[in-house]
Formats: structure tokens, C-alpha cells, sequence
């Protein structure tokens, strides 16, 4: 059976790092907490809970992850958020994979609590996203959002069942809150990418289209008033997205 690191990456989870490490259990033989100088008690907790706690400057999500995963003690890491939770068919599946490891990276399967509501259907599930990984054969990667392991060239991908649990959005302001700070920097992300044409077609069909395939094309619709709430707020958010590159690319040009 390989060893096995966990490392996470927080600031200011005071709500959710304990939850976090609790269902944790055995799966581990090392955990690792990445701490970008949290202002609330989530060192604390860490440190309750007796797993490694080091403090390192944000410099952006890719790079805070390779940081991360670099601190670990074992070259199989399984990297977690600060707001998911391993079920117990997960936490198998992850022993089951540590005793006969077969591939680069292995993906896990998310199920999202959105304002006290699961939600499986408008794209929100199974979510799946390459988490337990041998870091000598892959790295994080992205620019400043939206960053993803990537395994090297030639390697093999598999998936562990299971969920894991991830309590994101509290309630409709915290998500309309999160969703302003990262349009933003996808806006900026757009521009370093040399995007910076932005017409009509972006700032109503866009927005639409993204409210219709998640809404009725992914059945956003049987997830009740929350899948009505993401659908919109996305919809939202991709306005929002092109209408900050529009006034970041005016201004620029000004």
C-alpha cells in the first residue's frame, strides 16, 4: 500500500476545516494545511485536529496548489478544499486505489450542497475532478482561475466512487459575492489570454444560452428554487464576465 498525503489549501474556513479533517478519518498517513494567513481561528482548528499547518503568501490558486503539493510528505497526494467532506464509499474507494495504484491520477465525483439543497442535474453533477494523484507524474496548471491537475504526457486517468461532499454556497448573497470576485478575474484572465473582443453576441446570447443549457437542456429545473438560483446567477455571472473585459479593454484603449 503507497503512503499517502492530503494537502489543502485554506483562508479563512474556519466554517468548514474542521468538517473537512473530521471525515478524513485513517485515509492518511499525512496531512498538510497551506494557510494563507487566515485572519479567523482556522489555524486553530488545524492545529486541534493535529494535522501540519504552514502559512504561505496567496499568490494564486495554480501556484498555492503546487506549493501544497510539494509540502507533502508522500509523492501520493490527495488534494482537497476546505469545503468537502469524504463519504465513507469515497474513503474506500481511496484505500482500494493506495493498495493496487494503477494510474497517474485518479478523478472523484463532487455532489454540491447548494443552500441546504443537493443538487444533481444543471451541470453541477458528478462534478468529477482529478484529486488523488502521483505528483512526480502530473502538476497543477491554469493561469489565475479555473486551474486543473494535469498528468504528463502518456499517463493514465482513473475514477474512485464515491462522493465527496461539497457544502459550497450558504446562501444567495454568498454566492453572488463569490461570483463577482471571480468574474473578475476571469475578466482579467480573458485579457492576459488576448481576448478582448466583446460584442452583443457575448452580453445577451452568452448569458442566455448559459440560463436555457443549464436550466432545461442539463435539467437545472428538477433541482427546485436552487437549480432556478444557479441557473440565473450563472447567467448573471457570464454577463458580468464579458462586461468587465468590455470596460478593462476601453479603458486600456483609452
Amino acid at each position: 500500500m503507497v503512503s499517502l498525503s492530503v494537502v489543502i489549501i485554506t483562508f479563512n474556513e474556519a466554517a468548514n476545516i474542521g468538517r473537512c479533517l473530521q471525515a478524513l478519518g485513517d485515509v492518511a498517513d499525512d496531512v498538510v494545511v497551506v494557510d494563507s494567513f487566515s485572519t479567523d481561528t482556522t489555524v486553530d482548528i488545524c492545529r486541534q485536529h493535529g494535522v501540519r499547518v504552514i502559512q504561505h503568501a496567496f499568490a494564486g490558486y495554480v501556484e498555492q496548489k503546487n506549493y501544497a503539493t510539494a509540502q507533502a510528505q508522500f509523492d501520493h497526494v490527495l488534494q482537497l478544499d476546505a469545503d468537502e467532506v469524504l463519504t465513507d464509499e469515497l474513503r474506500q474507494a481511496i484505500r482500494a486505489a493506495r493498495a493496487d495504484w494503477q494510474h497517474a491520477a485518479y478523478s472523484l465525483a463532487r455532489l454540491t450542497n447548494y443552500c441546504g439543497h443537493w443538487v444533481r442535474h444543471g451541470g453541477w453533477y458528478p462534478d468529477r475532478k482529478l484529486r488523488l494523484y502521483d505528483r512526480r507524474l502530473g502538476r497543477w496548471t491554469g493561469l489565475l482561475l479555473h486551474e486543473k491537475f494535469e498528468v504528463d504526457p502518456g499517463q493514465t486517468t482513473g475514477q474512485l466512487a464515491g462522493h465527496a461532499l461539497h457544502y459550497s454556497y450558504h446562501s444567495i448573497a454568498q454566492h453572488v459575492s463569490q461570483l463577482n470576485k471571480f468574474t473578475s478575474i476571469t475578466a482579467q484572465e480573458l485579457a492576459l489570454r488576448g481576448r478582448t473582443r466583446v460584442t452583443l453576441f457575448h452580453l445577451l446570447l452568452k448569458p442566455l444560452w448559459k440560463f436555457t443549457h443549464g436550466y432545461v437542456f442539463r435539467l437545472g429545473l428538477l433541482d427546485g428554487f436552487a437549480g432556478l438560483c444557479i441557473a440565473g446567477i450563472s447567467a448573471w455571472g457570464v454577463f458580468l464576465k464579458f462586461a468587465k473585459l468590455k470596460t478593462r479593454t476601453e479603458r486600456a484603449e483609452a
